[in-house]
């Protein structure tokens, strides 16, 4: 199998790369947590507890099934942080592309407000484990493509739930498909820790054991649509509960959730990130891409052999 299209394609000066600024008014924690506690979970198989704990409820998750992209960074900020962090994106430029992800707990979305600010596109979370699907993601997915941007969807992976293929299929089947229509982004796996109990941050299994699980998911996605996922990530959780592994390094994209002002090194074998959440506060999660519009185009387009 080769690498996928995009990581990147022309390699940059780091100080361009890392560029961001900083600053603008903010949302804030309090209207997170409002919305979030208007989502209703959806059914859950037995034994499977989807009840975020304390932490969770922390940082906005109020209801089973409401883990998003950056949940577990943000669960780290104080309010006072959170409040002063990025709303606002960056232009786009010829070297990076902004970007957002939403779930269940944005609602509805403004979505032509954001393609105004500069946002090209945008991933929407679809399921979580196999009996969740988020209740926005009609309008949420269709209203990013009405705005003109490139949109895809993510899954939140379950690793204590069914398996990895089970997840993967179930993600398939509601909204995590993929065609080369130039509009439509390869589905994301979001991998991060446990909301449901933090004692057991790595879902209670060994690196070993998550590798394999993520293998699973990941295996089965390219059989079907021949598209390398991008994974989801952040620097800890790598590490700890996926043993810092190379092995996507040379096929999956990476998108790595860091909300510093520079990044760090990147997790075990990649050099790069093709996607980066830089900011997880207000009425959406902000990102950047990597490559210039161009390549993004080429990220919704192209097969991986």
């Amino acid at each position: 199998m080769s690498a996928p299209l995009p990581i990147r394609t022309e390699r940059r000066s780091a100080k361009v790369l890392r560029r961001i600024a900083l600053g603008g008014a903010s949302l804030g924690l309090a209207a997170t947590l409002a919305v979030a506690g208007s989502v209703n979970a959806q059914a859950s198989p037995p034994g499977f507890n989807r009840n975020p704990d304390a932490q969770a409820k922390q940082a906005g998750i109020s209801a089973g099934g409401g883990g998003y992209a950056g949940w577990a960074m943000k669960s780290q900020l104080s309010k006072s942080t959170a409040s002063s962090m990025q709303t606002t994106p960056m232009a786009t430029t010829s070297t990076t592309v902004d970007g957002m992800d939403v779930a269940s707990y944005q609602g509805d979305v403004e979505w032509p407000t954001w393609y105004s600010r500069g946002v090209r596109f945008a991933y929407v979370k679809a399921t979580e484990g196999t009996s969740y699907t988020n209740p926005y993601f009609n309008s949420q997915y269709t209203g990013s493509a009405k705005a003109g941007m490139i949109r895809g969807a993510y899954a939140f992976g379950r690793p204590d739930g069914a398996s990895g293929a089970a997840q993967a299929k179930y993600f398939i089947a509601h909204g995590g498909g993929w065609t080369a229509d130039g509009k439509t982004l390869p589905g994301a796996l979001d991998m991060e820790q446990n909301y449901t109990d933090s004692s057991k941050p790595c879902y209670g299994k060994t690196p070993a054991q998550m590798l394999t699980w993520m293998k699973s998911f990941t295996t089965y996605y390219w059989s079907k649509l021949h598209r390398h996922i991008p994974i989801y990530t952040n620097i800890s959780f790598w590490k700890t509960c996926v043993g810092n592994t190379t092995h996507y390094g040379t096929t999956n994209p990476l998108w790595i959730a860091y909300y510093g002002k520079t990044l760090p090194a990147m997790p075990g074998g990649w050099n790069y990130e093709t996607i980066w959440q830089y900011s997880g506060s207000g009425a959406a999660d902000l990102d950047r891409f990597s490559s210039g519009l161009t390549q993004l185009k080429k990220l919704a387009t192209a097969k991986n052999s």
